[in-house]
């Protein structure tokens, strides 16, 4: 792993001194992975909508479309057996 050293005013240390008591994080590193894991899978996710908006539909949408989509959907967060 490689190391990262940052400055932060003593304002958002305590800050982050707080955090981490409160959610039980094991060290600030740990907090500041996690919130660049986050900040990534934000970018990610933000990058799949805008290539959705661009891309041209695939087929038509309607009723029928949209509760085969709901179905899946439905499916999908149904605990497994």
């Amino acid at each position: 792993m490689t190391t990262m050293n940052i400055s932060l005013p003593e304002e958002l240390k305590a800050f982050v001194d707080r955090r981490i008591q409160d959610e039980g994080y094991g060290s600030s590193s740990e907090y500041m992975r996690e919130l660049i894991r986050r900040d990534r899978d934000r970018v990610q996710f933000r990058q799949y909508l805008l290539a959705g908006v661009e891309a041209k539909p695939a087929g038509r949408m309607d009723k029928t479309y949209f509760d085969e989509l709901r179905r899946r959907a439905k499916k999908r967060s149904e605990p497994a057996p």
